[in-house]
């Protein structure tokens, strides 16, 4: 371990920080809407607004558009609403009616492409986006995403109404409230997850070993989204819980390994179990600390349509070959977890234990469509360090241990026992 704790050549928090989400766009639920409102899965690339996409559209060669505008007509023509409820929400204004028709539109053209990461984001739903980045919310505090075209919770947040509830990550949401999930999407499911403090929603949900679903009530509280907490303990090993990748984590990070390199300590613990993601800079900044300059970290693959983009180490690497290192994942881990992570082993400084991550390997674009709309949209793959992409099935770490609802109940972790076990063996 080095004896000079540096910070040169950081970019830390802030103006520097890019905008690039590796987290699962998850939408979190945090009340959360998108956590549940929406922070985690994306590995997400959020750029400045760009109107230039919609300033001057070109319509595509050999696409004929005549039947959108023929069914527009006909609805314009033909269309009585079936309910007093229907008749009430269109009859405001016949320009809110059809702007409603065009963010349908759009909403229906990312669908079509089936990709679970790529979809519209309407006024109300961006506003919700905006105000989950914030940090605090209102709502169960979950992530959750599609997968096989089923609503799945990706990791229910530390000290949260749904980890309370006994939501864990995996589990398969079938209804809320009684409303079956089968097509809903996204932005549907988080309207109807999230809600006032106080109030309660019922989540229908299968676990894997389960006989049938059950139900599950969830009290809504405010969440604040937890980030980084640290122990030392009593046999000289340091525990660092990394819960999400903000940006404010890599100062957090930093502080903590100061914590860690003054303890005297050379034996560390990264959990990154139910750990979502988050900004992909606070990633490669974090692994800075344990690689040499210039180590691949993650390449972001874009398939021709661009250059991909290689992000390496900036070789902060404090540490020498004393330091023994042992990080936890599960199923909850994704994106930037899955990065920092399999950085780590592959560059040999570390050595993954638990159970498989969750499997989110591409990046995602937040384009501006109008001021009070945005897009989100796939435009690249992560690559590894080996070159290859993140299997959809997760990273299996080097030593898998499951927890049992039993363990939990019985306030037993054996992923973290076998993690002290294996570091103390290093």
């Amino acid at each position: 371990m080095h004896g000079v704790f540096h910070d040169s050549g950081r970019e830390v928090a802030g103006s520097k920080m890019p905008h690039v989400w590796a987290g699962v766009f998850v939408i979190l639920i945090f009340g959360f809407g998108y956590l549940i409102g929406v922070r985690g899965f994306l590995a997400e690339r959020i750029p400045a607004p760009i109107v230039s996409a919609i300033a001057a559209p070109l319509q595509p060669q050999g696409v004929d558009f005549s039947p959108v505008w023929k069914a527009w007509r006909v609805i314009d023509e033909k269309f009585v609403p079936a309910s007093v409820a229907t008749t009430t929400s269109i009859a405001t204004s016949t320009q809110d009616a059809n702007q409603k028709r065009v963010w349908g539109m759009i909403q229906g053209l990312a669908a079509s492409l089936d990709d679970p990461y790529t979809f519209f984001l309407p006024p109300v739903e961006k506003k919700l986006f905006e105000d989950d980045m914030s940090g605090s919310f209102e709502g169960v505090g979950m992530e959750i995403a599609v997968r096989d075209q089923v609503l799945t919770v990706v990791s229910p947040l530390k000290g949260t109404p749904s980890e309370r509830a006994g939501i864990k990550s995996g589990d398969k949401v079938l209804k809320i409230d009684g409303e079956d999930t089968r097509g809903m999407d996204i932005t549907e499911a988080v309207k109807r997850i999230r809600g006032p403090q106080g109030t309660e929603v019922t989540l229908t949900v299968f676990r894997d070993g389960w006989d049938e679903p059950l139900d599950i009530k969830v009290k809504r509280d405010v969440i604040n989204v937890p980030t980084l907490t640290t122990e030392v303990r009593s046999d000289g090993i340091f525990v660092l819980t990394l819960s999400s990748f903000t940006a404010q984590s890599p100062d957090l990070f930093r502080n903590a390994l100061r914590e860690f390199v003054t303890s005297g300590n050379t034996k560390l613990i990264i959990d990154l179990r139910r750990n979502p993601g988050g900004y992909l800079e606070a990633a490669v900044d974090m692994a800075s600390w344990f690689l040499p300059a210039g180590k691949v970290v993650v390449t972001e693959d874009y398939a021709g349509h661009a250059q991909n983009v290689v992000h390496r180490s900036r070789g902060y690497d404090i540490f020498n070959d004393n330091l023994k290192m042992v990080v936890l994942v599960d199923k909850g881990s994704a994106s930037a977890s899955e990065i920092l992570a399999e950085a780590l082993r592959y560059h040999g400084k570390a050595t993954l234990i638990g159970a498989s991550t969750f499997g989110k390997g591409s990046v995602q674009e937040l384009v501006e469509i109008t001021p009070e709309t945005s897009l989100k949209v796939t435009i690249a793959l992560w690559l590894g360090p080996n070159g290859q992409s993140i299997p959809t099935s997760g990273i299996v770490p080097d030593v898998e241990v499951k927890l049992t609802e039993d363990d939990t109940v019985a306030g037993k972790d054996p992923q973290l026992d076998k993690a002290i076990e294996i570091v103390k063996s290093l």
